[in-house]
């Protein structure tokens, strides 16, 4: 047995070395990337409008990138241990149909004036973006009656996301001028990721990932049945809501920044799972590396395959991820889930 704990323990450290070379390479990678395909980064910095280009647009786009995706990432861990479903995914509490919602009615109501500054419109709309995420699983929390039972609170995420989700129909119906905005936001994009958000994310990636390690002991515990987690002397109730804050805030802060990204959150994890079997604790950190390296990958894609056009890297995410999960249900068709009672 401890042959075999510490055979796991390398497979991690392995990985999680290897997702760390992996987000330095696709980094340098994602800087030479512009619009007209790969660029000598030695060529641009000698050419000073050039390397105000690198260092303005790309670089904090493609750090942006690794942080919203490692935010998903991370959740994605937290969700599917929470409810311990291996299907669940970062916007089950209805944070991504609440962001949408945010937006829609910030664009409806104030609008987006040619002659206003591009930084005010965009912060205006991620601060739209962040409370509708954090207003849905507060509502659904709501709707639940707490935290004590994650069917409840399943059942309450579906219904929040589909009401939710007319709203915003509705809003886009009477106010069509908002439309095509608000596609660009559904579709998900990472091309007005700046140094601010690019700070913004990093902090907040820092704050729930020290919570969510503190936290995993719930996580592992849970695994085991709620039974046992009980006579281990966990205070479920307390540390349910306080997993679940992490989830909103982590969750919210990516979609308030790159749109709505899909399957991030739900692939990261189960990457991991497949090379290594770990407790939560450092399954949460290897799923947000996991998750930051898929979405840089898609964000450099999104820009080279069809330069000097550019792909809505949420749409790239939602087919290579569902294309991932058909593949993973054709090779495991009776892929069991854990119950979420």
């Amino acid at each position: 047995m401890p042959q075999v704990q510490a055979d796991l323990m390398r497979r991690a450290l392995v990985l999680g070395v290897a997702l760390l070379l992996c987000a330095l390479a696709l980094g340098l990678i994602g800087a030479a990337v512009g619009s007209t395909g790969f660029d000598r980064l030695a060529q641009a910095w000698a050419d000073p409008s050039a390397a105000q280009i690198v260092w303005d647009i790309r670089v904090p786009r493609t750090l942006g990138a690794w942080g919203a995706g490692a935010l998903l990432g991370l959740s994605g861990a937290v969700a599917q241990g929470l409810f311990r479903n291996p299907l669940a995914d970062p916007y089950l509490l209805g944070s991504a149909t609440g962001s949408s919602l945010g937006v829609a009615l910030a664009l409806a109501l104030f609008g987006v004036s040619p002659f206003a500054s591009q930084w005010l419109v965009r912060l205006g709309l991620t601060g739209a973006a962040f409370v509708g995420a954090v207003g849905a699983v507060l509502l659904t929390l709501l709707l639940a009656k707490g935290v004590q039972h994650t069917l409840k609170l399943l059942l309450a995420g579906v219904i929040v996301g589909v009401v939710l989700g007319a709203m915003t129909s509705l809003i886009m119906q009477v106010a069509p001028e908002v439309m095509q905005a608000m596609q660009a936001f559904m579709l998900g994009s990472t091309g007005f990721v700046g140094w601010t958000a690019c700070l913004m994310m990093a902090l907040v990636w820092l704050l729930c990932m020290l919570a969510a390690w503190m936290l995993s002991p719930v996580l592992d515990g849970l695994s085991l049945g709620e039974a046992t987690a009980f006579s281990l002397g966990l205070p479920l109730p307390h540390l349910r809501a306080a997993l679940i804050a992490v989830l909103a805030l982590a969750t919210g802060t990516a979609v308030a920044q790159t749109g709505l990204i899909a399957f991030v959150g739900l692939a990261a994890p189960h990457l991991v799972r497949s090379v290594a079997k770990t407790r939560h604790g450092s399954l949460i950190l290897l799923s947000s590396l996991m998750g930051g390296v898929l979405l840089m990958a898609a964000d450099i894609l999104a820009r080279w395959l069809i330069a000097p056009q550019e792909l809505p890297v949420g749409v790239l995410t939602a087919v290579l991820g569902g294309g991932y999960l058909l593949w993973l249900m054709h090779r495991s068709p009776a892929m069991p889930t854990r119950g979420t009672s």
